[in-house]
């Protein structure tokens, strides 16, 4: 039997992706019947984007109401400052090791193109341990930072692609 072509190879690996993206805990035989593939080649595929680092790991979707945690979205906007060493830092993980020690679970975080130039999502018990993640970072990347907006996460319609059960609580807020 022929090998696959590179485009209907990336395909097959972009139709798994999205199934796996909605239902990474579902068992191989769920994901290879969604995907219209064999189990066996949804393994194959799976083993090859890990190993390529496509697919970075498999987070779960939690409700965090029920971990007793809120969720917040941290905005910053870089001084003119040049970053120098404080890069190292941002390598090095250092706030996300410090967050861990004051009960601040960073989610996902990145550089943007727009008027801030980073995102930070955590989880926090409240807004006290939401503004000492700020307080960190401002100690941490002193010259960097011009600018610091949290904003409360109030309600999550979908996650990861997945829809919140609860959904239906939406209309408490309006």
């Amino acid at each position: 039997m022929p090998k696959s072509s590179k485009n209907q190879i990336d395909e097959d690996d972009k139709t798994f992706l999205k199934i796996l993206q909605r239902n990474s805990g579902d068992s191989p035989e769920n994901i290879a019947k969604k995907c219209g593939f064999s189990r066996q080649k949804v393994w194959r595929v799976k083993k090859r984007l890990e190993k390529d680092k496509t697919i970075w790991g498999y987070p779960a979707v939690v409700d965090n109401e029920k971990l007793d945690v809120k969720r917040y979205i941290m905005l910053l906007k870089k001084s003119a400052q040049p970053v120098g060493d404080a890069i190292n830092k941002i390598i090095d993980l250092t706030v996300q090791k410090k967050s861990e020690e004051i009960g601040v679970d960073i989610l996902s975080g990145g550089y943007l193109h727009g008027k801030y130039d980073w995102v930070v999502i955590f989880t926090a018990k409240d807004i006290k341990n939401a503004k000492k993640l700020s307080e960190i970072l401002l100690t941490e990347y002193p010259q960097m930072i011009s600018e610091v907006e949290i904003m409360e996460y109030i309600f999550t319609l979908k996650e990861g692609g997945i829809v919140n059960p609860e959904i239906k609580k939406i209309r408490e807020f309006f």
